[in-house]
C-alpha cells in the first residue's frame, strides 16, 4: 500500500486555547493513540493534501521530535463552513497487530447488461477491511464484463487471500440496473390487450359510433 510521510512537533498544552492558535497559524492539532502512549503533536495543514483529497487509501509515516511511528488516518474534524481541518485522529500500526482502513474499490470491464441498454451503478467507493500491513492492497479491483441487467456484485462475491471484510456481506458493491429507453421499448400487455379488443368479432354487430343516429324502426303492417 502507498505511504505518505508526515513531520511534526510535540505539542507542550492540549487546550483549546492553543488549539486555535496552532490553527491560526496554519498548522493542526493530531493525536496518536493505539500504542503505548498517546502522542499529540501539530504539523502544517497542507500535509494533508495528499491524505485526505485522494481517493486512494495510504499509510502514514509519522516522525515527531525524530521519533518515527506507522500509522493510520482514523479521524478528521472539519469546520462545519469553512471546512478548513480542525483536528486528525490517528491510530498507530503495532507490528503483528491487524490493520483496519478503508480502501477504494474500482472496476474494469464493460458490463454485457451495460451494452443491452442498462446502467452501471456503483454503490460502494471503499471497503473496510482487516489485514496484516504487509498484506494490505492498494484498491479492490471488480470485473464487472459479465453483469447483466439486473445483476449485482456483492461483498460476499468478493474473495481475497488474507485479507477480512468488515461490511455487510450482504451490501451491494456495484450492479446493472434496467433504464427507462429499456422499460419504455418493453410492450405493456395491457395495451396489447386494448389493441386486440377494438377490432369486432367475425358476425358480431358494429357498435354504433357515439352521436350516430340510430336504425329506424321498421313500420308496422
Amino acid at each position: 500500500m502507498k505511504t505518505v510521510s508526515i513531520s511534526g512537533s510535540p505539542r507542550e498544552n492540549v487546550g483549546k486555547k492553543d488549539a486555535k492558535k496552532n490553527r491560526n497559524d496554519g498548522k493542526v492539532p493530531c493525536v496518536l493513540y493505539g500504542g503505548k502512549d498517546q502522542v499529540h503533536f501539530v504539523t502544517d495543514a497542507t500535509n494533508f493534501k495528499t491524505l485526505v483529497y485522494s481517493p486512494d487509501a495510504y499509510t502514514v509515516k509519522l516522525n515527531v521530535n525524530n521519533k518515527e511511528y506507522d500509522a493510520t488516518l482514523q479521524e478528521i474534524q472539519f469546520h462545519p463552513v469553512t471546512d478548513n481541518i480542525l483536528h486528525v485522529d490517528f491510530l498507530e500500526i503495532i507490528p503483528e497487530r491487524p490493520v483496519i482502513i478503508s480502501i477504494p474499490v474500482k472496476h474494469v470491464g464493460v458490463p454485457e447488461g451495460v451494452l443491452k441498454g442498462g446502467k452501471l451503478v456503483q454503490k460502494l467507493r471503499k471497503l473496510k477491511i482487516k489485514a496484516q500491513l504487509a498484506d494490505l492492497p492498494d484498491d479492490i479491483t471488480v470485473d464487472v464484463s459479465a453483469l447483466e441487467i439486473g445483476q449485482s456484485i456483492k461483498i460476499s462475491d468478493v474473495r481475497r487471500d488474507k485479507i477480512t471484510f468488515l461490511d455487510s456481506p450482504n451490501a451491494v458493491i456495484i450492479g446493472v440496473r434496467v433504464t427507462r429507453v429499456v422499460v419504455e421499448e418493453t410492450p405493456v400487455a395491457g395495451a396489447v390487450a386494448a389493441e386486440g379488443a377494438a377490432a369486432p368479432a367475425a358476425g358480431a354487430a358494429a357498435v354504433p359510433a357515439a352521436g350516430a343516429a340510430a336504425p329506424a324502426a321498421k313500420p308496422k303492417k
